[in-house]
Formats: C-alpha cells, sequence, structure tokens
C-alpha cells in the first residue's frame, strides 16, 4: 500500500498481477497457537502465514489445512514458513522464507504466486533483491513480545530499509510491535502493508 492508500501490484512472470495484501498475520506457537479466530479479523485481500516451526511436520500439516480452508472462504492468501514441501502439500499461495533461508529463494517464484522474506538489516535486504522475490518483512520496527529485550530498529531505520527495499523493485512490510497507535508514525513510508501476531488478535 502506497502512501495515498492504494495496495500495489505483484509483478509475476506470465501471470495476471495481483495485489500485495495490506495486512499479513503470522502464527507464533507460543504467542497464537490457535491463528484461526485472529484470521478472522483480517481483512478480505489479507493474508496469513503459518509459522508453528516447534510443531512436528504433522501437527504443522492438520493446522495448515485448517487455514488454507478458511483463507479460501474469506478470500486470504495462504502462505507457509520455511517449508516449501509443505506449501505445495497444502496447496499454498505463497512461501515465506526466515532471512536464513533466503539462498533457498532460488526457483520459488516460479511455483508460488508470494514469495516473501524476513529482514533484520539492509544486507538481508540486498539479498532479498537479488533473490527476486517478491517482498520483505522488516522487522523488529519496534520492541516486541516475540524478543524480549532486544531493541526495535525504529522509525528512522526501518524508513532507510524500506527505502532500500523500494529502489530493488520489493514489497515492505513493518512487522514487529506494530499497534494502532505506533502504525501512525510509519504513514508516508513505502510499505506495502504491516504484518504482525498480537495486532489482528481477535
Amino acid at each position: 500500500m502506497n502512501q495515498h492508500g492504494r495496495k500495489l501490484p505483484i509483478r509475476i512472470p506470465g501471470r495476471k498481477p495481483r495485489l500485495f495484501p495490506p495486512r499479513i498475520l503470522l502464527t507464533d506457537a507460543r504467542r497464537l497457537p490457535d491463528p484461526l479466530p485472529a484470521m478472522r479479523c483480517l481483512p478480505k485481500g489479507g493474508a496469513a502465514i503459518l509459522r508453528h516451526y516447534e510443531w512436528p511436520y504433522e501437527r504443522r500439516l492438520a493446522l495448515g489445512r485448517a487455514m488454507a480452508l478458511l483463507c479460501r472462504q474469506r478470500g486470504l492468501l495462504f502462505l507457509v514458513a520455511g517449508d516449501a514441501r509443505l506449501a505445495r502439500a497444502l496447496g499454498a499461495d505463497g512461501v515465506h522464507l526466515p532471512q536464513g533461508l533466503l539462498p533457498q529463494a532460488a526457483g520459488l517464484r516460479r511455483q508460488f504466486c508470494l514469495v516473501t522474506a524476513a529482514a533484520h538489516d539492509a544486507g538481508a535486504v540486498a539479498r532479498a533483491v537479488r533473490a527476486d522475490i517478491d517482498a520483505v518483512l522488516v522487522s523488529p520496527v519496534f520492541a516486541t513480545a516475540s524478543h524480549p529485550g532486544a531493541a526495535g530498529l525504529g522509525v528512522l531505520r526501518f524508513a532507510a530499509l524500506a527505502r532500500q527495499a523500494k529502489s530493488g523493485n520489493l514489497g515492505v512490510y513493518a512487522l514487529g510491535g506494530i499497534d494502532e497507535a505506533n502504525m501512525q508514525r510509519l504513514r508516508g513510508l513505502p510499505m506495502a502493508g504491516i504484518a504482525g501476531i498480537s495486532v489482528f488478535r481477535a
């Protein structure tokens, strides 16, 4: 979403343009073990990313099936984090890569409609640009319960990373400690939207 509130198109070779989801919910096995109620709070066109890394494959598969069904019912995009095999098994729309898995991005855009990655610094943004993915989730923008005691990037550093990503034709999402109050501090920055866990809780 640009500063005028318009959604930005995703450029996917050989496919019709799609829209960046304005809101992305990330699941968390500790903070949001059951993400379905929060998914019902997402606007149509939003997205949900299955993480739950701590869970064994079969449990993630079962949760993923429930999430995929709800996404279809509500007009949401469904992504799987860190596991392209599971994403294919679930018929997911996309894959989200933790920063350390960016080297695995090759070829994913030919398989999925949307490929995103985590980025915590300028080096990661640069690698994401070279990997030719669709968007980065830049974090942590503010202090967050996911990483107690860790300092956030702050608005100025996030803005610099967002502009770097935009110059490389990447969509940008703000992630980490986002709430209704501090969201206003990000207005006017080159973002496709926001991502989070608790900000979307029912």
